[in-house]
């Protein structure tokens, strides 16, 4: 039996023009000065008051900005008051087509550099060995198979699989693995395709003059590469007969080699992430004082030939309807994007400049002294609570943001932090729990290294009250490693 149901359901729907000032929100300013530039490319009603340069100021040329008056009252025109043709001729040339081609290009041209890849290098190499058809083919393979640190981390008898399904190639895996010996392992930064840590450091040893502090520490990596991994110098200076002093220079002849043979290389063709502050931090007579990125501040304005459009509209006598109709749908539909996203421009910068001003006035002892114990707790909803704005809003706005500080550039993030009580009832912040850990292993003794239950005796002394678990994971985030670990001849 059907039955009629009456029910009221209260729904939150986001406008397009919100979803449009979260999605600019979040964007650091590279990103965002592409999203600018793209809007600009996309929309014809939207023009940019100086393309060269983007003023550091928070305000906009609104000389040419129209209003809903202006505009909106298009439902009253009727079709045989517009003429498109008059606006859509094809006496419009496009400003790149009247450039000026009779230029030499010789005179125009820069000169670059012509990257040559790792493994590129690596095979090419190989041209100093004399190796047969299937042997080439073999060593080309396992060249592939080095990953960007040096390493071939798959068995040889998966790589003897898949030469023989891939590249119809019938070997074994001792013929693999005696290629990679006599051939790979020959090959420069030393160390390269080695299958563990171990057999690396040990190829490296190997390309080094031949002494006796070599061979020791050769010895010791073949024989016992866990005692001296775990630095237990004793067992290896009792076992091996060796003086403080001899075990010194072989621990200092390991130490020297790369861990990573393949970075040296691999790393020097990657490009270098460049960071673009999205603020600006100035100490003026003790006075803190933000500044947004210029690059965030467009001076952007709707074409004033598009307003002047609807004008011309008004008194025209043309009698198409269908291309009236059209004219008006598409110039309403860009002359609103361009004022939606005019306006929130505006809104993102007064959202980014409110929101980094809150953190700069918790953080002020910091950004005045640059000591990172100044930094006090803080989370997105304390932000939140004393701007009025959404937590996601202050998400947004710390997440992929930089900030040039006298002190050096830093995330937004990074002054947000957890906090707890010390012994006084004060709040404390993460930053400086780890700040005054770090100062108390770097003043530790190298021979015997403070444990983590030493360590949390000594910041309770300090007025740190803190579990043996969190000593550790704050000294995990910090990348240091446990006593043993830390432990120095």
């Amino acid at each position: 039996m059907l039955k009629q149901q009456l029910q009221l359901k209260l729904a939150q729907k986001l406008s397009p023009q919100q979803i449009q000032l979260m999605k600019l929100v979040q964007l650091p300013t590279i990103a965002f000065e592409q999203r600018v530039k793209k809007e600009l490319e996309e929309n014809p009603a939207l023009e940019v008051s100086n393309e060269d340069s983007w003023e550091d100021e928070d305000n906009f040329d609104d000389s040419y900005d129209t209003t809903e008056d202006e505009y909106e009252d298009n439902q009253i025109i009727e079709a045989e008051d517009i003429n498109v043709d008059e606006y859509l001729s094809d006496d419009e040339i496009p400003d790149y087509r009247l450039y000026a081609n009779n230029y030499n290009e010789e005179e125009y041209s820069q000169p670059y550099r012509e990257e040559v890849s790792f493994h590129q290098y690596l095979l090419d190499q190989l041209s100093t060995f004399r190796l047969d058809d299937k042997q080439r083919e073999i060593a080309e393979f396992l060249v592939g198979s080095i990953n960007d640190n040096g390493y071939i981390r798959r068995s040889m008898r998966d790589i003897a699989d898949d030469l023989a399904f891939t590249q119809n190639i019938h070997t074994n895996e001792k013929e693999v693995e005696k290629i990679l010996k006599s051939v790979i392992f020959q090959l420069e930064p030393a160390g390269i395709g080695a299958r563990n840590l171990q057999e690396s450091l040990i190829i490296q040893l190997q390309h080094k003059p031949h002494t006796s502090i070599i061979e020791i520490a050769t010895t010791i990596l073949n024989e016992n590469f866990e005692l001296f991994s775990k630095k237990h110098y004793e067992k290896l200076a009792q076992k091996y007969n060796l003086s403080e002093n001899t075990l010194r220079e072989v621990v200092q002849e390991i130490e020297k080699l790369n861990p990573k043979p393949g970075s040296s290389y691999s790393e020097g063709g990657k490009l270098t992430e460049q960071i673009v502050p999205d603020f600006t931090i100035h100490i003026n007579d003790g006075q803190l004082e933000l500044s947004l990125n210029g690059r965030n501040t467009p001076e952007l304005h709707v074409s004033q030939e598009y307003t002047e459009m609807f004008k011309t509209y008004r008194d025209s006598a043309e009698k198409d309807k269908q291309k009236q109709k059209e004219a008006v749908e598409f110039i309403k539909q860009k002359l609103d994007a361009a004022k939606w996203f005019i306006d929130a421009i505006k809104q993102r910068q007064n959202t980014l400049l409110i929101t980094m001003n809150a953190i700069m006035q918790h953080q002020k002892e910091y950004f005045l002294t640059g000591d990172e114990t100044k930094i006090k707790p803080l989370i997105l909803k304390d932000v939140a609570e004393s701007i009025g704005m959404d937590i996601s809003t202050i998400s947004r706005v710390a997440n992929s943001k930089f900030v040039s500080t006298p002190y050096g550039t830093k995330p937004v993030k990074a002054f947000f932090s957890e906090g707890i009580k010390n012994e006084e009832g004060e709040d404390i912040s993460t930053h400086e729990i780890k700040k005054i850990l770090q100062s108390v292993i770097e003043m530790e003794d190298k021979n015997k290294p403070y444990t983590d239950d030493k360590l949390m005796e000594l910041l309770r002394k300090k007025g740190y009250p803190i579990a043996r678990r969190t000593i550790a994971k704050y000294r995990e985030q910090l990348d240091i490693p446990v006593a043993r670990l830390r432990k120095e001849l």
